[in-house]
């Protein structure tokens, strides 16, 4: 029996923001932690995550983080390519996985590249993410054939998203 007089209701306060200078440790923080769980830091990686203005702003792509009340909890970015947009970097805080905050996190992404009328996004990923790979297909990305010459060495699925 649960004793309701000492429950206590909490309700998260979620922001998500744009890339700003004083979060990029914590981008570097959130994506070393799941790529050391389940890979490790490639050197694409550490450059792009060492880095984060040069590589992803500089360049035209963008940063987005999810804030819970001060605390930065969550990110993402899109990586502006040669040809393309690629969605990438999203990390969550182990803490706070399991709650629908990445998909929160897609979701934003993806109605910012329709107010940019892009025509599509892609990512890549590892089958053995399970749960990512279930939400890209939960959001509407399918398989598409993965290149050779890729620039991420675990790399096994390439997944698209059109507009």
């Amino acid at each position: 029996k649960i004793n309701r007089l000492n429950s206590i209701a909490y309700v998260m306060t979620l922001e998500i923001i744009p890339f700003k200078p004083k979060y990029s440790q914590d981008f570097y923080n959130l994506n070393t932690e799941w790529l050391e769980k389940y890979f490790y830091v490639e050197p694409y990686d550490e450059k792009v995550l060492s880095n984060p203005e040069k590589y992803i702003i500089e360049t035209g792509g963008y940063i987005f983080f999810i804030k819970n009340e001060t605390k930065i909890i969550g990110t993402i970015a899109l990586i502006r390519q040669q040809t393309y947009f690629e969605l990438s970097k999203m990390a969550i805080l182990p803490e706070y996985r399991g709650q629908k905050i990445g998909l929160k996190l897609i979701e934003y992404c993806i109605n910012f590249a329709k107010q940019e009328k892009w025509k599509s996004i892609t990512l890549y990923s590892h089958k053995k993410l399970v749960p990512a790979i279930n939400l890209y297909k939960k959001v509407g990305f399918v398989e598409v054939p993965l290149e050779r010459d890729v620039h991420y060495e675990r790399a096994n699925i390439k997944m698209m998203l059109l507009f």
